[in-house]
């Protein structure tokens, strides 16, 4: 199997448009823009750039960053082996050696200085400089840089700087519209439509209370979460205390008022 075609998508991925961001993506890409999707937690993001990927039949790199990422996470770095020393690729490296969508999920949680290295693949060089290795690595024609955060979510020390945020096209993602989640959450289960309407209601309590005790609603992963648990046999008020409450607080009142929710729902 070559490089490319182990990172490709060879089952479609279900996702719903919401709107004209499959033919804008396709616009960004043929243009080859790097892109900026932002959104809740949950809400799919991930699964949209999956689903394009697929769609273009590009492979896709994905990277979920964390704060104690480094440059050479991303580019590469050199390993000690029998024979001496060897370069080792990055994911980033990689992604533009071969053509690839390369993805960097919530990219505020890798530090500033991680970040920077990825400004000179996003403006009209398209080059990567390997300084370790001594090598200007120019982008493959096919390689899109990608990158997601929750902007709702991040405090001021975790926000991107302008001067990356004006490098990308940006997507703006929310929570889908009840009917339309119904019929993700429904479609991605297999339960039946009146169940999925019931969860997607709770859903809405809790967005309701998002920034008045809430950090984050519930998202449309839990949902999903959610219906498994009650078509694998669970109790459905059970599987929404599970699945869509006790993970996303610990706060006793907010606790409360939703378990109130479901019991409301469920009866």
């Amino acid at each position: 199997m070559t490089d490319k075609e182990q990172y490709k998508i060879h089952e479609e991925p279900f996702y719903q448009p919401q709107s004209d961001e499959v033919e804008l993506y396709e616009a960004a890409y043929a243009a080859r823009l790097p892109v900026m999707v932002k959104g809740p937690t949950g809400c799919g993001k991930s699964r949209f750039i999956e689903y394009m990927a697929w769609k273009l039949d590009r492979p896709l790199i994905t990277v979920a960053c964390n704060e104690d990422m480094t440059a050479s996470d991303l580019v590469g770095r050199y390993l000690l082996d029998a024979n001496g020393t060897r370069w080792l690729d990055g994911p980033l490296t990689t992604a533009a050696r071969i053509g690839a969508i390369c993805y960097l999920d919530e990219v505020v949680e890798a530090r500033q200085d991680t970040t920077v290295v990825i400004h000179p693949l996003t403006d009209h060089r398209r080059t990567l400089p390997l300084d370790k290795k001594g090598e200007l690595l120019e982008a493959h024609k096919d390689f899109q840089l990608v990158i997601s955060y929750n902007p709702g979510y991040q405090s001021l020390m975790k926000d991107l700087k302008q001067s990356t945020k004006q490098r990308f096209a940006g997507f703006e993602f929310d929570y889908p519209l009840a009917e339309v989640e119904t019929g993700i959450v429904a479609t991605e289960t297999g339960i039946d439509t009146e169940l999925a309407a019931k969860l997607v209601s709770i859903a809405g309590t809790a967005r309701n209370l998002k920034g008045h005790g809430l950090d984050e609603g519930i998202s449309t992963r839990l949902l999903t979460y959610a219906a498994a648990l009650i078509k694998g046999g669970i109790e459905p008020k059970a599987a929404c205390r599970m699945a869509l409450v006790r993970p996303i607080t610990d706060d006793d009142d907010i606790r409360d008022t939703l378990d109130h929710a479901i019991d409301a729902v469920f009866g």
